[in-house]
């Protein structure tokens, strides 16, 4: 069973930056495709980032071109970097485990991101 554990969320202003951290208990780099979602107040949980290996990644149209997704292996941690951010990225950031060859997925706990002046 993987264990993932988020940090690095908080209170930043509009057009600000954070890096968001997932770190795994174990090592996840061809077993598993790494995501993040996020669910805002009254919201479902949506898709935001995700990443296979080193070299493939997946952004929802939100996150194209403000957001970057990124791994170190040898840390077994991934990584959100969150750029130009809106309040409406406000929401509670959730890193997700997806197995490739099928079987349950794995969640974190959350970390609360919120945009605010």
């Amino acid at each position: 069973q993987v264990q993932l554990v988020e940090s690095g969320g908080g209170l930043v202003q509009p057009g600000g930056s954070l890096r968001l951290s997932c770190a795994a208990s174990e090592r996840t780099f061809e077993d598993y495709r790494m995501n993040w979602f996020r669910q805002a107040p009254g919201k479902e949980r949506a898709f935001v980032a995700g990443i296979w290996r080193s070299e493939m990644t997946f952004y929802a149209d939100s996150a194209k071109g403000r957001f970057t997704i990124s791994r170190d292996n040898a840390k077994n941690t991934i990584y959100l970097h969150m750029n130009s951010l809106k309040p409406e990225d406000t929401a509670v950031y959730y890193c997700n485990a997806q197995p490739m060859t099928g079987g349950p997925n794995y969640w974190g706990q959350g970390t609360q991101v919120t945009v605010s002046s």
